[in-house]
């Protein structure tokens, strides 16, 4: 399966349904590539994606619409947890989590 029929960079759901912890060893002002400007900092070495922590989440770095067309904007910076989301879905594979993201929004589980 080639990247452009990766559903994970068109969906969105995960992005709009779970909260993004991660270490502030991630962020660009220590050294990592994940934007400051679009974290809140949780405590001394706790960072999280803004947006995430909303009663209805949705990621600060999500753009587009979900399960339209929605990506990303700083897929190349983005922190650990979003790299580890859903590592069979490039493969039309998901786990739960994607499962439960995607009826969130209104779509199918991927096979």
């Amino acid at each position: 399966m080639s990247d452009t029929s990766n559903p994970c960079l068109d969906c969105g759901a995960c992005c709009a349904s779970f909260r993004v912890d991660f270490s502030t060893h991630e962020l660009q002002s220590c050294g990592g590539c994940v934007p400051d400007g679009l974290t809140v900092e949780v405590n001394d070495g706790t960072a999280r994606m803004r947006g995430t922590d909303h009663a209805q989440p949705r990621c600060a770095a999500l753009v587009g619409t979900v399960g339209v067309k929605a990506g990303c904007g700083i897929y190349e910076w983005r922190p650990g947890p979003c790299r580890e989301f859903g590592m069979l879905a490039p493969l039309g594979r998901g786990d739960d989590a994607c499962g439960r993201a995607r009826r969130r929004h209104g779509m199918a589980p991927l096979d």
